[in-house]
Formats: C-alpha cells, structure tokens, sequence
C-alpha cells in the first residue's frame, strides 16, 4: 500500500510543500515514524516533535508551516487533525478489496427484507423479516438487524452488534413477571458507527431512534424507546435505559449511566463512570460518582452532598465573623 504526495493533495486539497511524486508507504505516529511515513502536528505546543521527528512529511498548521518546510516536505491545512481522519479514510478506501461478494455467503437475509445493492453485508450476519439496510452501508461480522429495523446510509456496523432484540419490559404480577411485548423497532439515521458488541433494543410501542451522525463505542446498552441526537458520542460500557432523550452533540464518557425517562438537552457531557439520576436542562460538562448504600440513607446523603458548596460558604462565613470579633 502506497500513495504519493501529488494523489494525497488531489483527493484531500491542502497546501504542499514538497515533491508530489514522493511516496508515502505508512501513516505512522509522530514519535515511531521513519522517512517513508506520514504523520501529523495538531497543536503549537507539539512543536519540538516537527523537528525531531523522522517522518517523510508531516501534517502541520499554518501556525508551523515555516518550521515544518525548514525540516523538509509537509501538507499546511486549517485543521491537521482532521485532514489526518480523512487522510486514515483515503488509505483504507484503497486497500479494501473489490472483489469480495456485497453479501457474504454464510450470512442469512430474510426474504422480505431490504438491502441496498451498495451495503456489504459480511459473515454469519442476521437481517430479519422487514429490515431495512442502506446505501453503502457496512456490517460487519456476526451482526443481527431484527425484523422492522432500519438501518441509514453509510453506515459502519462492527461485529457482535445486535439491533432490535426485545426490550426489558416486564409487569409484576402476583409475584412474577409478565412479558410485555415489544411492538417497536429501532430506526437508524446515516453515517452512525455502532462499536463492537453494542446493543441497541427496539421501542416497546414507539421505535428507539438513534440520529443522523451518532458514534457508539463497544458494549454499549440502548434501551427500548431512548432517543439519541444527532452527532452523539458515547464510550464504551455506557448504558441508557429505557425512554431516555439524549440530545444532539452531546458526550457520554466510558461507563457512564442515564437512568430511564430522563433529558439530556443538547451539548451535555457526561464524564467517565458518572450516574445521570435527574434530567439535565443546560448544556455543559456534568460529572458524578457516590457510593452505594440503603436506599433512605443515600437520598438523605445526595441532598446533603448538594448543598456542600453553600455549608462551606456558610462555615467561611462563620470563620471570618469569629475571626473579627477576636480582634
């Protein structure tokens, strides 16, 4: 696998400085590149790297173009970072195999349901009576897309990934539960990116709605009936229940938990390992861990730990009047 320069420039624009014939024969790091390697600076204070690095060339701000060009070739973009995310799509677009089959031969495609010519749909996968999978859309092994379940365009579904088993619904009766029925579905936006061994459940009676532009990380639960905006970000082991309504461009952080029927306007952002327990109406950073205890003494607990701030304005108050009397 090889590129030049010249190709780079042509598919991706930016500014060159360097021969356009010159190969590039890896995109490394910055730290473990070699002469035949590209790699890229995101920010000024990575600078020192620019020089010491043995890379072929590099990916620079304007900010560094000066010092970059000084040690030899380099592509001067807006936004290094992100030319390297399209730079790292260009490189997989040509390595991928063209002769491959769309559908692999072990996979199991209801009749009924819909699959875009353009869809690869690899090994062992499982799409049910009624599915829907679309244009240029990639599943990859051992995916299951339940019955009535859509899938956008452009979508990349990695392996394990189960969309549309039952939700956990369940009514108590005599001492035993009863199932409810899921009567939903789960309908999918475009260019989605669902982690490995992710599960997504299908709406009790309305669909679960997973936006335009979402990034789901690995072992993440979705509950039936949440609502997940458009161009969200969860990490890994993250869990929403069931009915929850997360916003647009918000992040949840590895581990993270939303509790069932609650709000996350748009732009939140939970911190790793944080439990959501009330409905979140501004946007911002929000973070949260407390130990577990009985029930009574964790809710006389959690209001005290709210009011800490204003005890301690309190106490420094306090402090101060003493102080003055004193003297």
């Amino acid at each position: 696998m090889a590129l030049r320069l010249g190709q780079i420039i042509d598919s991706l624009g930016g500014q060159l400085f360097g021969d356009p014939q010159q190969w590039v024969l890896k995109l490394a790091p910055i730290e473990t590149a070699q002469t035949d390697d590209l790699s890229f600076v995101s920010h000024p204070k990575y600078q020192s790297q620019v020089t010491t690095s043995r890379a072929g060339c590099l990916i620079v701000s304007p900010a560094l173009a000066n010092q970059a060009q000084a040690r030899g070739a380099c592509i001067v973009t807006e936004n290094p970072y992100h030319y390297f995310a399209r730079l790292t799509q260009l490189w997989r677009a040509q390595q991928a195999p063209d002769d491959e089959p769309k559908i692999h031969p072990s996979a199991v495609v209801h009749p009924t349901a819909q699959v875009d010519v353009s869809a690869r749909i690899g090994p062992l996968c499982v799409i049910e009576r009624g599915a829907q999978v679309g244009a240029n859309t990639w599943l990859k092994s051992s995916v299951t897309i339940g019955e009535n379940c859509v899938i956008g365009q452009r979508c990349i579904v990695h392996s394990g990934v189960v969309v549309g088993a039952d939700g956990f619904g369940f009514a108590l009766f005599d001492g035993a539960w009863e199932k409810i029925e899921q009567l939903g579905a789960v309908r999918i936006g475009n260019d989605v990116e669902i982690g490995a061994n992710t599960c997504i459940d299908r709406g009790a009676l309305d669909d679960t709605v997973i936006e335009d532009g979402v990034k789901l990380d690995n072992l993440i639960q979705i509950g039936h009936n949440v609502h997940i905006g458009a161009h969200t970000a969860m990490a890994g082991c993250a869990g929403i229940a069931g009915s929850a309504r997360i916003g647009a461009h918000c992040t949840v952080g590895g581990g993270a938990v939303v509790l069932g029927h609650l709000e996350l306007v748009d732009g939140v952002h939970i911190s790793a390992a944080s439990v959501v327990m009330r409905s979140i109406r501004q946007p911002g950073q929000y973070s949260g861990v407390f130990p577990i205890d009985d029930n009574a003494s964790w809710e006389k607990n959690a209001a005290t730990l709210r009011q800490l701030h204003r005890l301690r304005d309190r106490i420094k108050s306090l402090e101060s009047a003493l102080e003055s009397q004193k003297k």
